[in-house]
């Protein structure tokens, strides 16, 4: 266990993050009584996900607005943050980057919830989360890149770092939304995955943060840590199989934001956080690459939904819903606990077992004849019973 011996810094001791405990009780526990609520709006106005008998194979309507719980909860517990930090020096700082975290959240949560209700285009949904993208940028959050290109000896000018920096943000809340998206198809597995996703994040930040890594970047990322898994957590006592309510799109596309928020918010600096954030979601990017080389192979629409999905073929084998989800949940903590042991080794270093797990994991898919297309299903056409909720 010698790589974690200066996992906790002398800096700051863990006294430092306990100060914020009342944000994750408070996003828990408002994120519960949100999501109990919504899922009892969602049934009186008729917001339900209809089954389909293809994609959406449940057996019955299932209540929609879960997404809308998660940002409350999530909205409660970062107030309660900017609260713990009164009388603090950074306060004003965190305060504008944690509102503006909150803002593309709630742009996110709105363009999810009118596409869960009226099927927006998928140019209509883009174009939200670039909106959302923008409140990052505004209040500047953005990746610092000098640094990176520095261990490639290329002296980056300020102006091509802003350029390239607005460039990237738009891609990560692009790519991780809609990651999240297309990984929200059984009961249970998104609102887990992204809890496994966000603790290992919290591991990496309470780490930076006994270091004293960044006046203002510490606190801000323990808050969204924080809060993002306590709304999560407050949701999936509902969301378990069967499930009570869906997280729909305004769930999935808000998460997915607040994760990409998050991986920039690591990319200070040293280049080797923000490789380990990016590793860490490693699930729903194996997912959505698998999807988009399987479509392409297979000459079928990159952006059509099918049944193709890793966990998708997983069912479609023969193994039950709730193994299914807890490979996913597996899967997904293998990656976050390589990305968080690997934050402990030089960049160099850990730049190498990246590419070595990136190959490994290309070859099980390979292997696996994840990336056969079979019918509408991916895999098999043998039905089997199960519960989306994409």
């Amino acid at each position: 266990m010698f790589l974690f011996d200066n996992f906790i810094g002398p800096k700051r001791s863990l006294i430092w993050i306990l100060q914020f405990w009342p944000v994750i009780v408070l996003s828990f526990l408002c994120a519960l009584a949100a999501t109990w609520l919504c899922k009892k709006a969602a049934l009186k106005f008729g917001i339900v996900d209809s089954p389909d008998n293809k994609v959406k194979t449940h057996k019955k309507p299932v209540a929609y607005l879960g997404g809308v719980g998660i940002l409350i909860g999530f909205t409660v517990g970062v107030l309660a943050g900017i609260y713990c930090l009164v009388g603090k020096a950074c306060l004003q700082e965190a305060t504008v980057l944690l509102l503006g975290i909150l803002a593309g959240a709630a742009i996110s949560c709105f363009v999810g919830v009118v596409d869960d209700i009226f099927d927006l285009s998928p140019g209509k949904k883009i174009l939200g989360q670039v909106l959302a993208a923008c409140t990052l940028i505004a209040v500047g959050i953005m990746p610092t890149l000098r640094y990176s290109a520095g261990y490639i000896g290329w002296h980056m000018s300020h102006h091509v770092e802003l350029a390239a920096g607005g460039i990237l943000v738009f891609f990560f809340v692009l790519g991780a939304t809609n990651s999240l998206n297309l990984l929200d198809g059984l009961d249970g597995l998104c609102g887990g995955v992204t809890a496994i996703i966000t603790f290992a994040q919290l591991l990496l930040a309470i780490h930076l943060s006994t270091w004293e890594f960044s006046s203002v970047g510490d606190p801000v990322r323990i808050i969204v840590c924080l809060a993002l898994f306590g709304g999560v957590c407050g949701f999936l006592p509902f969301n378990r199989h069967p499930a009570k309510i869906f997280m729909g799109d305004a769930g999935s596309i808000m998460l997915g934001f607040n994760l990409a928020a998050l991986m920039i918010l690591f990319a200070e600096n040293i280049p080797r956080w923000w490789m380990a954030s990016i590793v860490v979601f490693g699930l729903p990017i194996l997912d959505t690459a698998t999807a988009l080389v399987r479509r392409l192979l297979n000459k079928r629409p990159l952006f059509v939904s099918d049944r193709g999905h890793i966990y998708d073929q997983m069912i479609d084998r023969g193994i039950p819903l709730n193994r299914t989800v807890a490979i996913c949940y597996a899967l997904a903590a293998a990656y976050a606990m390589i990305g968080v042991t690997m934050s402990q080794i030089s960049t160099r270093y850990a730049a190498i077992v990246y590419l070595v797990v990136i190959i490994v994991s290309a070859l099980v898919i390979w292997r696996m004849g994840f990336l056969k297309m079979e019918g509408l299903r991916g895999a098999r056409t043998k039905s089997v019973n199960s519960s989306r909720s994409d």
